[in-house]
């Protein structure tokens, strides 16, 4: 039998003993290890097993770094069939589309805050409110986006309560701007000769003064300590939001819908009133103009709370009957939704103003187009 032993000798700064034996036609191939390399080999090991954690603390890992010994290979290899499982995602695709919808809010309502801020003649109160509406959803887009950078970037809890705020700080001033609104055109209804009075203003920066007050109270309330870091168990289904928070905006909203409802009621009968009258002074009704004209205000009326209604309310009944345990895909679907209404809300309540689109075309083009121009206000507009 032919024998063929070759010995490697170790120095200090090499790796472990290399012995190969040959025994015939068959070649054997084992380490001596002592006890410099098995620590060393413990050390790969770790580090091997930290370069597939993924980490946003961290710069990208690379299976090289450099040591005392020179470079050194952070990876070790494991037999065929003991590789570890791949990592998962390092971002989730529901984040993804958090920040994208926060970019298209933040987008439009820029625009609907630059015509309003840039001219003058949309100071009347209800060029107020719209802008109090864009504003909100402008900086709620902003925290979408915020939220999603600093998330993945810091991963610091500090970070996420403000970012976290911000966002409740901005939907709670969106939802309030939307009562304001209703809450001005039942009284440009109902107080018709006396709307453009400047006691309607007044009233209309008190509504402004007390609708942002009461939403940056309850963004600050996370950042201030009603927050669930310190006990996991108080979570809701927004972390770092507690239970008990949550169910205060939830049972807020639903208190606040019901209030839109009613006024949204009382428009719709002053209105079929109104057109009513002006349908008996013309002896006839279904064929009035102002007959057809007011039932489509009421259609509108009609799709723009049930257009609010789809948007918030999956996730305002989620948010009151679920909590931290429950799988983070059903905050998702739920969230997402609502996120749309701060999309749809400057087409509803900006872009369909007539003022509003001969300051935008002229923003845009310098121009505006004579359709545009000569357009006759109708009841569906409201």
């Amino acid at each position: 039998m032919l024998l063929l032993h070759l010995h490697l000798i170790q120095a200090p700064h090499l790796p472990p003993t290399l012995s190969i034996t040959y025994h015939g036609n068959t070649a054997r191939t084992h380490f001596c290890l002592d006890r410099t390399s098995e620590s060393r080999r413990a050390k790969m090991s770790n580090d091997y097993e930290a370069s597939v954690t993924p980490s946003w603390l961290t710069s990208d890992p690379t299976v090289w770094s450099s040591s005392r010994d020179g470079f050194t290979d952070n990876a070790t290899y494991p037999p065929m069939g003991s590789f570890p499982p791949l990592p998962p995602l390092l971002v989730n695709p529901w984040d993804i589309l958090l920040c994208s919808s926060g970019t298209l809010i933040a987008c439009e309502n820029a625009l609907v805050v630059l015509v309003i801020w840039q001219n003058p003649a949309l100071r009347a109160p209800m060029f107020l409110l719209i802008g109090s509406l864009a504003l909100a959803d402008l900086l709620a887009g902003l925290g979408l986006v915020l939220h999603f950078t600093l998330a993945y970037l810091l991963r610091s809890d500090s970070a996420q309560l403000l970012t976290v705020g911000l966002v409740v700080a901005s939907f709670s001033a969106s939802v309030f701007s939307l009562l304001a609104i209703t809450i001005d055109r039942y009284l440009s209804l109902y107080y018709a000769l006396t709307y453009n009075s400047e006691r309607t203003a007044a009233f209309t920066y008190t509504m402004l003064v007390l609708l942002w007050g009461l939403s940056l109270c309850l963004g600050l309330l996370p950042v201030t300590g009603v927050n669930c870091l310190a006990e996991e168990s108080t979570c809701s289904v927004v972390r770092p939001l507690t239970k008990n928070n949550v169910a205060v905006l939830s049972v807020s909203f639903l208190l606040l819908f019901g209030l839109m409802l009613q006024l949204y009621v009382q428009i719709c009968k002053i209105v079929m009133h109104h057109a009513h009258q002006i349908a008996l002074q013309h002896h006839f009704l279904s064929a009035s103009p102002h007959y057809v004209t007011t039932r489509n205000g009421v259609s509108t009326l009609a799709i723009i709370l049930g257009t609010f209604a789809a948007c918030w309310m999956p996730f305002t009944v989620y948010s009151l009957v679920a909590d931290y345990t429950y799988p983070p895909l059903y905050t998702y679907a739920t969230l997402v939704p609502a996120t749309y209404n701060s999309v749809i809300n400057p087409v509803i309540y900006a872009f369909r103003n007539q003022d509003i689109q001969k300051a935008l075309w002229l923003v845009c083009c310098g121009c505006i187009p004579a359709r545009v121009a000569h357009r006759t206000r109708t009841p569906s507009h409201v």
